[in-house]
């Protein structure tokens, strides 16, 4: 059985949500994790910034006794890492990006029994649908999980944005009308996260 933690985003900005997060991953797992690091969302080039930005952070919000152990995931050796790892903890990002690089792998076999933890994009591309804050539309994600997922939900990202800020209520009733109308919707508050077993 593997173990599914999807975030909603934008965690670095709530550090005490963040904690119940990596607990949350942690769990059962022992004093020294085995935690594979995946960027795949990132630009290559921002991998190991985003790499050792994650391993810092982690370690800042763990009891000093957890001593986890990280690697940096790569693509060409990606499913040997999976099989050597407790956790696969995928960053937000460009969802597109991040369907380029796992589109390649049988994920459900690969990391059968693991712990998958996600935020943003990558919780995005575990599900059936999603709608994207990148390109304000709803997209088919990879259907590992039978639901639909709508991240950042009621937060202020892309005030900033040329567009205009987002309108979450627009969002999530286009993400109701799209594809399966029977799944649930999971719009989370950045920072909270929920759990599926499978």
């Amino acid at each position: 059985m593997t173990k599914y933690i999807l975030n909603s985003g934008a965690t670095k900005r709530h550090p005490e949500k963040t904690i119940l997060f990596f607990q949350e991953m942690i769990k059962g797992l022992g004093k020294e994790p085995r935690i594979l690091s995946c960027s795949f969302a990132e630009k290559r080039e921002n991998w190991e910034e985003k790499f050792a930005a994650y391993t810092e952070s982690f370690a800042a919000l763990m009891p000093s006794d957890i001593k986890p152990k990280f690697t940096m995931a790569m693509p060409d050796t990606f499913a040997q890492q999976v099989k050597d790892s407790d956790i696969i903890s995928m960053s937000g990002g460009d969802d597109h990006l991040l369907m380029y690089w796992l589109k390649q792998f049988n994920l459900p076999e690969l990391w059968e029994g693991k712990v998958v933890a996600t935020s943003s994009a990558s919780s995005n591309i575990l599900s059936k649908h999603f709608w994207t804050n990148d390109w304000r539309r709803c997209f088919d994600g990879l259907g590992i999980l039978p639901i639909k997922f709508l991240p950042h939900y009621k937060s202020d990202f892309g005030a900033d944005d040329p567009r205009g800020p987002i309108d979450y209520d627009q969002a999530y009733r286009d993400l109701a009308d799209y594809g399966d109308r029977t799944l649930p919707i999971y719009a989370l508050e950045e920072g909270d996260f929920v759990v599926f077993e499978r």
